[in-house]
């Protein structure tokens, strides 16, 4: 569960001030999942990968953005997972027009749809797991909700200038039947060492993952995001802790990107 908290992870993080720099058609990101622990090295277990395209949804241009997160093949046999997520964005409105999901994990699949009537402010969502009867809700919007993977490109743009080390924020992530609630905090700028990739300035955030009933988070743990201090703000680390050490993943190649990689440190 938490290879795939991390995934989805990857998949949250990527606002609103900077339009232009939210989906950028061509870019493409590449991620490993590895657990760490004291006397166990860096074990690759997942690869990850986001990518943005142009299509259409509703008859009007959109972003597709897919992410797909798979164990990798020395672990299938016992650990099969393999994820994929889509949303199809309005280039006009910049908002989100359909969110799906295939999820799968060894016998276990589960699958979603959300369609969004933003002028109705409702969400329509839609979800079946294996063997069960589809289910059905239709929820109110607030004009922060946003789906997973809207959530990881927003937090791209997130004006660093802005933030006071410690001071919290909230986002409202749509999911299945409820809304979450992502609370995230400025730790501050950081060197950051990547595995494979060198080094690179960042920004790093500390984020808490719960209900929207009075903040009363799952289990309290945080979970890190370390993203690029440079104009393409992408994610270069998350890290989550686990009972024995912790789940990390790391960028490991990218191309497409829309401005000149400033934050790698030579």
């Amino acid at each position: 569960m938490k290879v795939r908290f991390l995934i989805l992870a990857i998949l949250l993080f990527a606002q609103q001030s900077l339009f232009a720099q939210i989906y950028n058609v061509g870019e493409r990101l590449n991620y490993r999942v590895a657990y760490k622990a004291k006397l166990i090295p860096n074990t690759e277990m997942a690869t990850v990968v986001v990518q943005t395209t142009l299509d259409t949804i509703k008859g009007k241009p959109a972003y597709r953005v897919m992410g797909l997160g798979r164990t990798m093949s020395a672990f299938r046999w016992f650990f099969n997972l393999e994820d994929r997520y889509d949303i199809f964005v309005d280039t006009l409105t910049m908002r989100t027009e359909r969110f799906e999901s295939d999820l799968k994990e060894g016998d276990y699949t589960f699958r979603s749809y959300y369609n969004y009537d933003w002028q109705a402010m409702k969400v329509h969502t839609w979800a079946q797991s294996r063997n069960r009867e589809p289910v059905t809700h239709t929820m109110n919007l607030t004009p922060q909700s946003m789906d997973p993977v809207s959530l990881y490109f927003n937090m791209r743009s997130i004006d660093a200038s802005t933030l006071k080390e410690g001071e919290s924020h909230n986002l409202e992530m749509v999911l299945e039947d409820t809304v979450k609630v992502l609370k995230f905090r400025l730790i501050g700028r950081e060197i950051k060492r990547i595995p494979k990739r060198g080094k690179f300035k960042t920004i790093r955030l500390a984020c808490t993952l719960g209900t929207s009933e009075g903040f009363s988070f799952t289990d309290g743990s945080e979970f890190s995001i370390w993203i690029t201090d440079d104009k393409n703000k992408f994610p270069v680390m998350l890290e989550s802790p686990i009972r024995v050490g912790s789940i990390r993943a790391y960028i490991s190649d990218f191309e497409g990107l829309k401005y000149p990689l400033d934050s790698k440190v030579k």
